[in-house]
């Protein structure tokens, strides 16, 4: 779907230029773009080997583990019918790396996690906890949020680091109301086992 909007948007652009003259302007406006793009993943990439060694250096120190372990009682109240410990801990790492802002470190552990949760008998239970999961990894609340702030630095901000309790409250609030209407959907779906 993203493929067909951004070539539908790329063709608009390109016979809209056509059609007004100005094809210099989409090609000068493709080049900066280029240029643009692989500055920004550039510094992007340097940002996420810092996280990336801090995090690695973290999980050394045994401060992931313990975080890890911090996550299994709140985790359990939301899956507390989940029987298998796989799961639960693929979940667990997967919400450890969220909160350390840690995306791109966090998919695979979200993609193992929804293969373990994939694998219980299916039931309402089965269906409410991969919603329950899909909601934590999209809320993703950031106690760190570097890729933000790191795009915030290179568009110039003086403090790059302010958007980290606006983002902590709104990710916050985002995960409260989704998860009072995940049991809310599935209280109202009959046969829920709750």
């Amino acid at each position: 779907m993203l493929v067909f909007i951004l070539s539908a948007m790329i063709s608009a652009s390109v016979l809209y230029s056509f059609y007004t003259g100005d094809t210099g302007g989409v090609s000068a406006a493709a080049l900066t773009g280029c240029g643009s793009a692989v500055s920004l993943c550039i510094d992007l990439a340097g940002a996420m080997a810092l996280w990336g060694g801090l995090m690695a250096v973290a999980e050394k120190c045994g401060i992931t583990n313990a975080l890890n372990k911090l996550l299994q009682k709140p985790l359990g109240m939301l899956f507390k019918a989940l029987p298998d410990p796989a799961a639960k801990k693929s979940i667990s790492l997967n919400i450890t790396a969220n909160l350390l802002g840690l995306g791109n470190a966090a998919t695979p552990l979200g993609i193992a996690a929804m293969k373990e949760l994939c694998k219980q008998p299916e039931s309402a239970l089965k269906r409410r906890h991969i919603a329950t999961f899909i909601l934590l990894n999209t809320a993703s609340i950031q106690l760190i949020p570097m890729t933000v702030s790191a795009m915030r630095l290179e568009h110039g901000a003086p403090d790059p680091w302010d958007c980290t309790l606006p983002t902590i409250l709104t990710s916050a609030c985002t995960l409260i109301f989704g998860l009072v209407l995940v049991r809310m959907i599935f209280a109202v779906r009959k046969g829920d086992a709750r």
